[in-house]
């Protein structure tokens, strides 16, 4: 069985969905939110150790503070706890794509 683990981007008056299928034998999921101006990756770990991408998305009217949070819900008629801890607000851990250029084609 699998459950969808989701993040929502609500930006310029729109929101979207990003989902992935998660195995429901998961029990303990890590988050890690990093910023670079006004782009924002979002990344989800099993073991706190290995973290994998789950969106990056670009906020209109980020320069500034932003809100965020997160939330548990099930659209059955269903019940669980879910516990939220450890939150630590660090360095960006995103490291910049060094020496990249630009595709000169959509220049």
């Amino acid at each position: 069985m699998c459950h969808n683990l989701g993040s929502v981007v609500t930006n310029a008056g729109y929101s979207d969905w990003a989902t992935i299928s998660v195995s429901a034998d998961i029990k303990y999921i890590w988050y890690r939110l990093s910023r670079r101006e006004s782009d924002f990756k979002i990344e989800y770990s099993f073991n706190g150790i290995d973290f994998s991408q789950m969106r990056i998305c670009h906020l209109n009217k980020a320069d500034k503070t932003i809100s965020f949070g997160v939330y548990v819900c099930s659209p059955e008629n269903s019940s669980f706890k879910a516990v939220f801890s450890d939150m630590n607000i660090t360095e960006c851990l995103w490291s910049a794509h060094d020496g990249q250029q630009p595709d000169s084609s959509l220049l």
